[in-house]
């Protein structure tokens, strides 16, 4: 079971955040903490009294925007250190997912926080420390010692959880905790971010927790191919390609994407099929 510790600045979220940790059987005990320099104290006292001792934390649900130190910082300077908790941010804002991959974090979780996507979260933690994966079988009950049955996580792939296709034609995006579905055919180009994607289109961008690969995978009869270990782009879509002093690009709306050379020749093969056919 978890020991974790929640930080975060607002005393409302904060609250609601620790009743729906300490609703979930698979978490022992959860601490609050309501700025950075609390946080930072409690989490020393964890490391120095190790794994095993009494005040050891497991997991931190960090914030990211807060006074002084940020949740980012945080996690810089638990990084310092031999054996650091796990962190998993919980934030309102989708724009540092990236920074938060980059950190090492166990999971990204968007405000309004839905208790199936902390269960989630939780999951993931218990899942990289080795511990039991038994889920809730119901909604939260406000306390962890009340026992209950519980069922077995679904083991499913990251990007199916958080991803998934509502249909064929279309994909799931979380944006401030809401989820709402994009077509794929108004997807002009994904970037890749790490272990995420940032999903193009005409009115805007969309980051998911899916990797590139994936996605080519999934998308290639769509008529989306790789042009870069970065660009998967939509064929339809390309503008304009540029032959300029031996580097090859594609305009794809106002975006102008640099094209590998490994992919260059197998891409104009395909903007002339494309075009003739």
């Amino acid at each position: 079971m978890l020991r974790v510790l929640a930080v975060d600045d607002e005393k409302p979220l904060l609250e609601e955040l620790l009743y729906l940790l300490r609703s979930d059987p698979r978490v022992r005990s959860a601490e609050g903490a309501s700025d950075a320099t609390e946080a930072l104290r409690r989490v020393t006292r964890a490391l120095e009294s190790g794994p095993d001792g009494a005040d050891a934390i497991d997991v931190v649900f960090l914030d990211i925007h807060m006074a002084g130190l940020t949740g980012l910082d945080i996690a810089r300077l638990l990084a310092g250190f031999a054996r650091p908790p796990l962190i998993v941010f919980v934030t309102a804002h989708e724009g540092f997912a990236v920074q938060a991959f980059d950190l090492k974090a166990v999971d990204y979780v968007l405000k309004p926080v839905r208790p199936e996507r902390l269960a989630e979260a939780v999951r993931r933690a218990c899942a990289q420390l080795g511990r039991s994966e038994e889920s809730p079988a119901g909604m939260p009950t406000g306390d962890a010692s009340a026992g209950g049955s519980a069922v077995p996580a679904p083991r499913r792939p990251v990007a199916e959880v958080t991803v998934a296709d509502r249909a064929s034609d279309q994909i799931a995006v979380e944006l401030g905790g809401v989820t709402r579905f994009v077509a794929i055919a108004d997807i002009s180009y994904v970037e890749a971010q790490g272990d995420y994607a940032r999903l193009h289109t005409d009115e805007g961008s969309h980051l998911v927790r899916i990797p590139v690969s994936t996605l080519e995978e999934r998308w290639a009869a769509r008529g989306f191919v790789r042009i870069h270990r970065r660009h998967l782009v939509a064929l339809a879509r390309i503008d304009e390609l540029r032959l300029e002093a031996g580097t090859t690009s594609v305009r794809v709306g106002t975006a102008e994407l640099q094209v590998s050379r490994r992919h260059a020749r197998e891409l104009r093969d395909l903007l002339m099929r494309h075009a003739t056919g």
